[in-house]
């Protein structure tokens, strides 16, 4: 029987995933392997029927550029006692390739563990996929997604502080990012917005909605002593994954969660949970301020891949190719900024359920220090006198105390 890879993809779309499909399906192609996709992520892997799509050159060329993905994705995680060797044997399948953030690195890294256990000589390659860029890739290695998402995110996020600084208002926009903030700390950076929050900032007190409220209210005073009556604030969704559930209920949205455990954010408007909160205080201090909600979030998900991911997946799916050559399995997929595949392996970087450990911002990094000493605009002691002219109580919405640094 003609040898075989498997590919499938987990998670939530990002730009690039085709062209890793098709880079690592031509590549598999032209050295005479039989190249199959798999819709609907670990479901699909281990089910009685899998549906399947065989690749063939004109398919995986056409997909290369295009947002989305070729093969529909999943966000079921199988249990242990899911796993099967079945597929891999009736298909003479010499490894299997999954395309995924944190959750679908986790459970290749079972699955890994599985087939070893079992003595089947599978390998396996994870490519590691999320515009979260919480995989905890070498230092300047970023996931693939991310820079596209970031751009489409940066377009959109430059004409509401157009619209801010025309209209002379506020805007509260929510950045996805599950665990980290990377996302809207660079799209506010780029931005040059006075005000980012993500939950690495909260390393030294708890993450409520009262503090994200004063945050954005001490940026709203700071530039009203400056003479500037517009802005725009960009809060993480990530901050909700710090949140104790009492604190999450709160906010008086009833979240469903999904098969992780984890609020399912898509479900509400975080934006309007932070304008809608922060609508309240401002009415309570008597601060007359209008704010409005955006959203960024799924309009990010499946745009067309820009310059950098598609060389950067182009990269990592050759380098699919070349660590299978090289017998590596259990590892993800990395490249370098001189464009040289690594492995990083799994086991490796799990903590001690199994799970791959989360890449969070740095707060320490160069980068992050300077944006929030001198990127950002907020009440300090030096701001106090001038600032009782809008609050009574400027020391509540000083950004240092609020956050105990």
């Amino acid at each position: 029987m003609q040898e075989s890879i498997a590919i499938l993809c987990g998670g939530g779309p990002a730009p690039g995933i085709n062209t890793v499909i098709s880079t690592v399906a031509k590549t598999f192609l032209k050295s005479g392997y039989r190249v199959i996709g798999l819709h609907g992520g670990y479901k699909s892997l281990f089910a009685k029927t899998p549906e399947i799509l065989d690749f063939d050159f004109t398919f995986a060329d056409d997909i290369q550029k295009q947002g989305g993905s070729a093969l529909r994705m999943s966000r079921h995680k199988p249990k242990d006692s899911d796993f099967s060797t079945r597929f891999f044997t009736l298909n003479n399948v010499k490894l299997l390739v999954t395309i995924g953030g944190d959750d679908t690195a986790s459970t290749a890294n079972r699955i890994s563990k599985f087939l070893a256990e079992n003595k089947i000589k599978i390998q396996n390659l994870h490519v590691p996929k999320t515009i979260d860029n919480d995989l905890p890739l070498p230092e300047g290695s970023p996931t693939f997604g991310y820079y596209s998402a970031k751009d489409e995110g940066v377009r959109i996020a430059q004409t509401i502080y157009e619209d801010a600084r025309t209209s002379g208002n506020w805007f509260t926009v929510s950045a996805m990012g599950r665990e980290a903030g990377h996302l809207a700390f660079g799209i506010g950076a780029a931005c040059h917005y006075p005000m980012i929050i993500i939950p690495e900032m909260f390393h030294k007190t708890e993450v409520t909605f009262d503090r994200i409220t004063r945050l954005i209210i001490s940026s709203m005073v700071k530039r009203k002593i400056e003479g500037i009556a517009y802005g725009v604030a960009i809060v993480s969704e990530g901050v909700f994954h710090f949140m104790t559930k009492s604190e999450i209920e709160s906010s008086n949205v009833n979240f469903t969660y999904d098969d992780h455990g984890h609020p399912e954010l898509g479900n509400v408007s975080k934006a309007h949970i932070y304008n809608m909160l922060l609508q309240h205080r401002l009415k309570e201090i008597n601060l007359n301020i209008k704010s409005r909600p955006v959203e960024l979030g799924y309009e990010l998900r499946c745009v067309r891949p820009v310059a950098f991911d598609l060389m950067y997946c182009g990269l990592l799916g050759y380098g699919v190719k070349q660590l299978f050559d090289q017998g590596v399995s259990g590892a993800m997929v990395t490249s370098d900024p001189a464009g040289n595949c690594h492995p990083l392996y799994l086991k490796d970087v799990e903590d001690e359920n199994g799970k791959v450990r989360p890449r969070l911002v740095d707060m320490d990094g160069e980068k992050t220090k300077m944006i929030f000493e001198n990127g950002l605009q907020y009440i300090g002691p030096d701001d106090y006198n001038a600032a009782r002219e809008y609050i009574p109580n400027p020391e509540d919405y000083d950004f240092r105390k609020i956050l105990k640094w």
